[in-house]
């Protein structure tokens, strides 16, 4: 079991700056750093209170007049596999997922730059530097891994798991591992696979090997009401949202 003891933080609030997801709103956030004696059991409660990890900071909203951004989780064990969603697992039956240490690298690196200037144009993380990716990565004072997704090649021992994939890489998953579940703290894929709908896949994924850990639920971070970009979570069940009176059924 894991020591809940820790020294209570220092919180701090930032600037307000532009919306990423609201336009004409601003955004303020709450944060910490994730630091002391137990930044696993911190970094636990905070998640339970509608915080974020980045790095070594935890944040969440904390914005003027505005309380559009809901923090929500998918029960895994009651994952609702419908066909639509069966069909995306079919049709990523090519991929091979490996989990791999936190380290970043260049292949990873291509393809982020490749999402963010095709997905995110205008986004904040457009002039991510290697080593600002880096960091996102290999800084973090709790249990990390990234899921690697390849395509195999068709005929080879990779696709039969009898030696390391070596395909393209189409797709990659930072996950931080928690007591309760799998929380999505950032993800990217190949924007020219459209067909492939890899950011669900990415999802569905997560939720099996959440089931297959033994895990109850997989955090997918924030809801925006609103936001075109946060309504596809909407369309994951069940799902759970973060209240004051704790987490209850989503209802959109």
């Amino acid at each position: 079991m894991t020591d809940q003891s820790f020294n209570f933080p220092k919180f701090y609030v930032t600037t307000p700056g532009p919306c990423p997801y609201l336009p004409e709103r601003m955004e303020r956030k709450v944060f910490t750093e994730l630091a002391g004696g137990n930044p696993l059991a911190l970094n636990e409660t905070l998640s339970q209170a509608g915080f974020r990890r980045s790095q070594s900071v935890a944040y969440r909203p904390a914005c003027d007049g505005c309380n559009a951004c809901t923090s929500v989780r998918l029960r895994a064990p009651d994952f609702n596999w419908t066909r639509s969603w069966r069909r995306i697992i079919n049709r990523n039956s090519d991929l091979i997922a490996t989990e791999v240490p936190p380290w970043a690298t260049t292949e990873q690196y291509d393809l982020l730059k490749r999402y963010l200037d095709a997905r995110h144009p205008e986004g904040g993380m457009t002039d991510m530097s290697i080593i600002d990716y880096a960091e996102m990565v290999e800084t973090s004072p709790v249990e990390t891994h990234l899921v690697e997704y390849r395509l195999a090649r068709p005929g080879s021992l990779e696709a039969h798991g009898l030696q390391p994939p070596s395909g393209r890489l189409i797709g990659v998953a930072l996950i931080d591992v928690m007591t309760d579940g799998l929380s999505m703290v950032y993800s990217f894929f190949d924007p020219l696979e459209p067909r492939r709908s890899l950011g669900s896949y990415l999802i569905l994924d997560h939720v099996r090997r959440a089931l297959g850990l033994c895990k109850n639920y997989v955090y997918l971070g924030y809801w925006v009401k609103g936001s075109r970009k946060m309504a596809y979570k909407a369309s994951f069940s069940p799902l759970e949202r973060l209240t004051p009176a704790g987490w209850i059924e989503f209802q959109p």
